[in-house]
Parts: C-alpha cells; sequence; structure tokens
C-alpha cells in the first residue's frame, strides 16, 4: 500500500463543552466533502480503556505528501482548526508518515 498519512490527538481544555465538541466533529466529518485530496477520514472520541491517554483523535490518508499539504493548508480546514479546535485546545501532538 502506498500513500500518506497524517495522525493528530487532542486532549481538551475545560472549554470542551460536550455542544462544542459535536460542532467541531460536525466540521470535521464535512471536510472529505470539500477537500477531494483526501482519500480516508476518521475521527473519534478516545474509548477511555487505558488512562492517561489524550481526548480525541483524527486519522486521514492521502495518496502522497503532496496531498496532505494540500489538506493541512486548505482555508476550510484551517477554519476549522481556528474557528472550533483552537478554543478549546489543551494540548496537540501529531505525526505524519508514508504508508
Amino acid at each position: 500500500m502506498a500513500g500518506f498519512r497524517h495522525v493528530v490527538i487532542f486532549r481538551w481544555n475545560e472549554n470542551a463543552t460536550d455542544e462544542r465538541k459535536r460542532a467541531m466533529v460536525d466540521r470535521l466529518n464535512a471536510l472529505p466533502g470539500v477537500i477531494p485530496e483526501i482519500e480516508a477520514y476518521h475521527v473519534g472520541d478516545d474509548a477511555g480503556v487505558n488512562p492517561g491517554n489524550f481526548d480525541f483523535a483524527v486519522v486521514a490518508d492521502f495518496a502522497d505528501r503532496d496531498a496532505y499539504l494540500v489538506y493541512r493548508d486548505h482555508p476550510v480546514h484551517r477554519a476549522v482548526i481556528d474557528e472550533y479546535i483552537k478554543p478549546i485546545l489543551a494540548e496537540r501532538a501529531a505525526v505524519q508518515y508514508e504508508l
């Protein structure tokens, strides 16, 4: 399998109400319909199996690094980050790798 994967995890702050998290998830789930470079897109809350985990994850697959860069810099994606993620974000970690 060839491709490029982006994985990002978030820990929420005290402003992360259920309503704000639902709005963020709705906006993230809309991105594949707006950014055609996204080949697969999965988002979800931590299952709560292991203590100390982050709260939420996004896993996105792309054909290659260039397609990921289109997504990373896309204005709609940037707006979701600025308007829905940053206000409830305490901590973020990410990794990208070749498939």
